[in-house]
């Protein structure tokens, strides 16, 4: 690669480790799925239900992991302008009537069917994601000793 200064050869240089590494996931699981935070408000709404299926401890775990998976699309509609709020509530309101690809779309700045557009994401990327996310609190929550350093 070439570019006029250092910061753009960098910038190609990850972009181009970008699309390589989802050519990569795509070989490795052959499988898209919605963008704009439709899969994870898919999997939110799931898990509110079958959350309501459990009592205690379980059910408040399983209420706080949807909750934390639709961090997501209030992010990507804060980061577009959008109202958050309304978004998430919207994108609620749509899969819950079975419109499973419902997304964010940024450039309308409305909710709207992502397979529609065109608009996905290999699978790997996202369950990776979760998958990372997940263990990482897993990890924090292992921890029963303070250290304190000076």
């Amino acid at each position: 690669l070439r570019g006029s200064n250092d910061l753009v050869l960098a910038e190609a240089t990850r972009s181009l480790h970008d699309a390589q590494c989802v050519v990569r996931s795509l070989v490795k699981e052959r499988a898209l799925i919605a963008g704009g935070g439709a899969a994870e408000t898919e999997a939110a709404l799931q898990l509110h239900k079958f959350a309501q299926s459990q009592s205690g401890m379980d059910a408040h775990c399983l209420q706080a992991f949807a909750d934390a998976l639709e961090v997501i699309p209030y992010t990507l509609s804060e980061n577009a302008g959008m109202k958050p709020i309304e978004v998430v509530t919207e994108l609620r309101k749509q899969h819950s009537e079975g419109i499973v690809g419902a997304g964010i779309n940024v450039k309308k700045g409305k909710v709207t069917d992502m397979y529609d557009l065109n608009v996905i994401q290999p699978l790997m990327v996202t369950t990776s994601a979760v998958q990372l996310a997940t263990e990482t609190v897993c990890m924090i929550l292992k921890i029963d000793n303070l250290v304190v350093v000076q």
